[in-house]
């Protein structure tokens, strides 16, 4: 056989090369045989690469020499890692590996060294965030290492289907940083933002956000999705941001559709919308709701947060203008989603049981949300100290 034999091959120059030809497995498109040729200076070196071939074939850890890149690992690993996953879940995945793509895409992926891999850190960590195209600042801890998490997974995909002899990106461990503290609002500080948004044209809005849904779940709510006699409202769907596109989506998790209670201060909200709508929509006329034949995702119904014409606010806005009321109210600076953190936290303080909470916020564990959700202020550390110095005193 030829992968036996070790040929002794002499130069022009007179100066001797030692080629053997090794089966390396068959191709994995065509299924057709493959075989290598492999040179050395030496013949024990020709030698001892021959018999690490036939070790690693017959224990079937042997991995072909390939030309495959780094992108096409990616386009792989993506193509299983997203399967079923919703569209916004994918541009996620997508966006996560823009840096790898940048500096790296068009390697052969079995040349990536931990150098290069250390160095597409730096680079994320210096000028990863793009400007109008250009590099600009670096993006957070956070994204440097959802990005390394994602390359580990996929070169690790790459070893189980044979096309990567090692995952080196398992070797470039995360890098820390700090994780930004959630500001959220104290009791009092809720209190004051719904006297200032109390009978506001988007009052139900701002109340929504401040039950603990998610802004897409807010803003993907309809009429037929509120049943206001039973007080009860579903959320269903989701309207959310992709790639500067306005799409519809499922809940972001299997518990995030869900049924909740509506209370009475929420219930007359609603019906004060209700009426306002149907006096816009009579003064409008024909004019009402015209804008929504244009929305690729609009498949019927009246949503709740809409504007004087009926057409459903846009979510950056929506988020900007919680910006603003804040401001014109004089309220402590959160962030939209803060409020959603500040609902959590307030329920827990309140006495709500923790998997009460987790299944009213939609989330799939209530271990998840007891430590993202869930947090103490200055008003909750000064009741502490209150309760400490009770059990400290001696009467």
């Amino acid at each position: 056989m030829a992968d036996d034999t070790i040929k002794t091959v002499v130069l022009k120059n007179g100066k001797k090369r030692y080629r053997f030809v090794i089966d390396i497995g068959p191709d994995p498109k065509t299924g057709r045989r493959r075989q290598k040729t492999y040179t050395f200076d030496k013949r024990t070196e020709a030698k001892n690469e021959r018999d690490r071939i036939r070790n690693q074939r017959a224990q079937g850890t042997f991995v072909a020499p390939s030309k495959v890149t780094v992108n096409e690992i990616i386009d792989s690993y993506l193509a299983v890692a997203t399967l079923e996953a919703r569209r916004n879940t994918k541009t996620n995945y997508q966006h996560s590996f823009r840096c790898v793509r940048e500096r790296l895409g068009d390697m052969p992926a079995q040349g990536v060294t931990v150098a290069h891999i250390v160095a597409l850190v730096k680079y994320m960590q210096s000028s990863g965030r793009k400007r109008g195209g250009k590099p600009g600042t670096g993006l957070s801890g956070r994204s440097v290492n959802l990005t390394l998490g994602r390359l580990r997974a996929a070169f690790e995909l790459g070893v189980q289907e044979g096309r990567l002899a090692r995952n080196v990106a398992a070797l470039v461990k995360n890098v820390s940083y700090q994780q930004p503290e959630r500001k959220t609002w104290t009791k009092g500080e809720v209190h004051t933002f719904l006297k200032a948004i109390d009978k506001t044209r988007l009052e139900v809005a701002w109340r929504l956000s401040l039950y603990g849904l998610r802004r897409g779940e807010v803003l993907g709510l309809r009429r037929e999705d509120v049943r206001l006699k039973a007080r009860k409202l579903k959320v269903v769907q989701t309207r959310v941001m992709c790639d500067s596109e306005v799409i519809i989506e499922p809940p972001k998790s299997r518990n995030g559709e869900r049924e909740l209670p509506i209370d009475d201060e929420l219930a007359a909200a609603l019906e004060r919308l209700y009426k306002l709508q149907s006096a816009e929509a009579e003064k409008a006329g024909a004019a009402y709701q015209d804008g929504l034949a244009e929305l690729e995702w609009y498949e019927g119904g009246q949503y709740l947060v809409t504007d004087e014409l009926g057409i459903p606010v846009h979510p950056e806005w929506y988020s900007d203008e919680f910006g603003r009321v804040l401001k014109r109210a004089g309220l402590r600076r959160i962030t939209l989603h803060d409020s959603r953190h500040t609902t959590l936290s307030l329920m827990e303080k309140a006495g709500v049981p923790i998997s009460v909470i987790s299944k009213w916020a939609g989330h799939f564990d209530s271990a998840f949300t007891q430590n993202t959700y869930v947090h103490a202020n200055p008003e909750d550390l000064a009741a502490g100290g209150e309760a400490l110095a009770m059990l400290h005193k001696i009467s």
